[in-house]
């Protein structure tokens, strides 16, 4: 769990997402992930952060279910500083998700900083790939108008209009993150320290998993 986490996030950064910076540490016999807070400033002081489900107004159970992606495109539309490329950057990260098997992608593991001028997105955090115990997976929150969240990066492409795209800028997005990945997994899993089982464990499982592209 603790080298996926890794791997996505570096592949995620590399992938130009706004990510919180990671590393990779062991102590006591065991890996552990280190992530850089984004809430504290150069001299530690604290950033007020809030939430999509705070933004969206619900609480963790049980009103968390119902927190969707569409709902924190018209809030980031309503609230945050730049919202065009607010949200292309969410746009990206659900595409991310997808394709690394990210399906904890909760109202939880969103966030916004509080400025002065108005809200920004928070680096992302929490990319951590998810087993699969089945062929279709689904995302936590619902990317589309009609409620769709199942992890098919065709039905978020067709989608991008919530997120004030057009469908050949969406699918660009998703072909240059596929491309990333292919290109970066040898060396990300080499700082992984992954062996040729797990990658194996990990690639077409978690990481583009041909469901996927359904």
């Amino acid at each position: 769990m603790v080298q996926g986490e890794f791997v996505a996030m570096q592949l995620a950064r590399h992938a130009g997402l706004n990510v919180a910076p990671v590393e990779l540490a062991h102590a006591a016999g065991r890996d552990a992930l280190l992530v850089e807070r984004f809430d504290r400033d150069v001299a530690g002081r604290r950033r007020r952060v809030v939430s999509a489900l705070t933004m969206l107004g619900l609480t963790t159970f049980p009103e968390g279910r119902n927190a969707t992606y569409v709902d924190l495109a018209h809030k980031i539309r309503e609230l945050c500083v730049d919202p065009d490329a607010t949200l292309r950057e969410l746009f990206a990260r659900i595409a991310f998700n997808m394709l690394c098997g990210n399906t904890d992608d909760n109202g939880r593991n969103h966030a916004c900083l509080i400025d002065p001028a108005g809200l920004m997105l928070s680096p992302a955090f929490d990319i951590c790939p998810q087993a699969r115990t089945r062929r279709d997976a689904h995302q936590a929150m619902a990317f589309a108008s009609d409620g769709g969240r199942a992890a098919h990066v065709g039905d978020l492409v067709a989608a991008a209009a919530v997120y004030h795209l057009d469908r050949v800028d969406a699918q660009a997005i998703v072909e240059h993150q596929v491309a990333v990945i292919h290109g970066g997994w040898d060396e990300v899993c080499d700082t992984a320290e992954l062996t040729d089982s797990q990658r194996a464990a990990f690639m077409q499982r978690q990481f583009l998993n041909p469901d996927v592209f359904d």
